[in-house]
């Protein structure tokens, strides 16, 4: 079994959901940081979810980050695993937030 750290990233995310990262097939992957950035000059609303192949469940909803900030909703203490899972975000305003997620991954 071997670990791997891989960053996945998304730009001008949209106002439906959008994926941002997933773990498919045996591996399990442990989020140790998301992070996502309003890159407009107006605050935003972020929404970010553990999207499983039987439901959608909302980590942050209706989050506001100002202009020019960021919102770290993973990270530190709060870690997620993921085992066949996505992790979804979007925006109240198109093209606004660019998003940044680490994962370590262990291999089987």
């Amino acid at each position: 079994m071997a670990n791997l750290f891989r960053t996945y990233t998304a730009n001008k995310i949209a106002t439906s959901l959008t994926t941002v990262g997933s773990n498919s097939g045996n591996n399990t992957a442990t989020i140790i940081g998301l992070t996502l950035s309003n890159t407009t000059n107006t605050a935003v609303l972020v929404d970010v979810a553990h999207k499983s192949n039987t439901a959608t469940t909302y980590i942050v909803k209706n989050a506001p980050i100002t202009a020019g900030s960021s919102l770290v909703p993973i990270g530190g203490d709060q870690k997620i695993v993921l085992h066949g899972e996505e992790i979804q975000v979007s925006a109240n305003t198109a093209s606004s937030v660019d998003v940044v997620m680490s994962l370590l991954i262990q291999t089987v």
